[in-house]
């Protein structure tokens, strides 16, 4: 069970380092009507947030594999 929750932790990682502007889209976009962007300071903390959760999924995988 932990394996397939790292899983789905890695997957949000990833997603949110290769696509940043979804993530600021599904929180903050939707709420906008216009030609709107994320901020560079925005996208560059969402891809850091991206590395943390790979971290933290890879964490959740091996800590399971353990028990």
């Amino acid at each position: 069970m932990f394996f397939f929750f790292g899983l789905i932790i890695i997957a949000i990682g990833l997603m949110n380092i290769f696509k940043p502007s979804l993530a600021w889209y599904l929180k903050e976009g939707w709420k906008v009507s216009g030609d709107s962007e994320p901020s560079d300071t925005y996208l560059a903390l969402t891809r850091f947030g991206g590395v943390v959760a790979i971290i933290m999924g890879l964490f959740v995988m091996i800590s399971g594999c353990s028990m």
